[in-house]
């Protein structure tokens, strides 16, 4: 566990898993990572029109502002698409040998109609994959 890439969104999961991403860098050195994914969605317009840059822009600024309180130094990284599919993608291109991503708890309904970036990540990433709950 040298290379730690956290899953962020600002909800409450990503909380947990920032937290559980500071304490394998302390227990076990190594670097921090963040991930954002911006959401972008095809069609005609592009970008989901329910994004809120500026809401993002502030769940990025609560992460820094924690990992500065923990004295962490963290890499920010804030790619667009596919939230799944993003995560896995950086993680391979940074050599990440361990993903942290946080869990919604849904319920197998919920996750069959919304979809689980965790699970989704947890079965196809070539790192090992942390879910914090």
């Amino acid at each position: 566990m040298k290379q730690i890439l956290v899953a962020y969104d600002g909800g409450e999961p990503a909380r947990v898993a920032l937290q559980a991403g500071v304490d394998l860098v302390k227990s076990f050195g190594g670097s921090l990572s963040v991930v954002s994914v911006i959401p972008f969605h095809s069609g005609r317009v592009g970008i989901d029109l329910w994004d809120d840059r500026a809401e993002h822009d502030r769940q990025i600024a609560e992460a820094r502002q924690f990992l500065a309180e923990q004295g962490i130094v963290a890499e920010f990284l804030e790619p667009a698409g596919d939230p799944a599919a993003s995560i896995e993608r950086v993680a391979e291109m940074g050599r990440f040998d361990t993903i942290v991503v946080g869990s919604r708890g849904l319920g197998p309904v919920a996750r069959f109609l919304q979809g689980s970036v965790s699970e989704h990540v947890a079965t196809h990433a070539t790192a090992t994959v942390v879910v914090a709950r």
